[in-house]
């Protein structure tokens, strides 16, 4: 039985953007299955003390921009570092990956996710945007007017719930948060480690 590597995010952080595809690649070379847990941010980050970014101390919002920056020429990933759409509300980006996991399955709710977050650090979309989302659901083969509207049920918000409170659960404070055997790791720079719990 192969491995699985529980996933939560938010599709509005940097980090998970620059995380994402060598996620993806990794779990493919070693046969690990992803589970996709797009979550609340903003609700755990209620319950860890995390902040969002504008009640961050400016030292803080300073350093990030130059470690965003860092990462965006180290990985060679374009990036925006203060794009026109961010902060932005993630829920209808959060549920249209999960309504593609669930119409769809895993591998096209992850490229899904690719693609949103490559809108937002990238593109300058606005992926909070319904006309925006039909159309970056459409590119990835998606008939997105469908795939919206099963995005607004309330089975899908449920899941986004329920992968929230079980964030919660298991003390996530950030994204990405990658859960191998139990074993959480923070961070798309925590990669490394996840790739050896991947072949323990």
């Amino acid at each position: 039985m192969s491995k699985v590597c529980e996933y939560f995010f938010t599709p509005i952080s940097p980090w998970t953007y620059f995380g994402h595809e060598r996620l993806v690649a990794m779990a493919k070379k070693h046969g690990v299955q992803l589970d996709v847990k797009p979550c609340d941010i903003g609700k755990v980050f209620n319950v860890s003390g995390g902040l969002p970014l504008a009640k961050r101390a400016p030292q803080r919002q300073a350093y990030r921009l130059i470690e965003l920056k860092r990462w965006s020429e180290y990985l060679q990933m374009p990036l925006n570092l203060q794009p026109k759409f961010f902060p932005v509300p993630p829920d209808a980006a959060s549920k249209l990956i999960i309504a593609t996991r669930l119409a769809h399955g895993t591998d096209a709710a992850l490229a899904l996710a690719g693609a949103l977050m490559r809108a937002l650090w990238a593109e300058e979309r606005n992926i909070s945007d319904a006309d925006t989302l039909i159309a970056i659901a459409l590119d990835c083969g998606h008939d997105g007017k469908a795939l919206l509207k099963s995005s607004e049920t309330a089975s899908v918000q449920g899941e986004l719930d329920r992968y929230t409170d079980e964030a919660i659960a298991k003390n996530v404070f950030g994204s990405p948060w990658y859960i191998v055997d139990g074993e959480g790791f923070w961070g798309q720079d925590r990669l490394d480690f996840v790739e050896r719990a991947f072949t323990k």
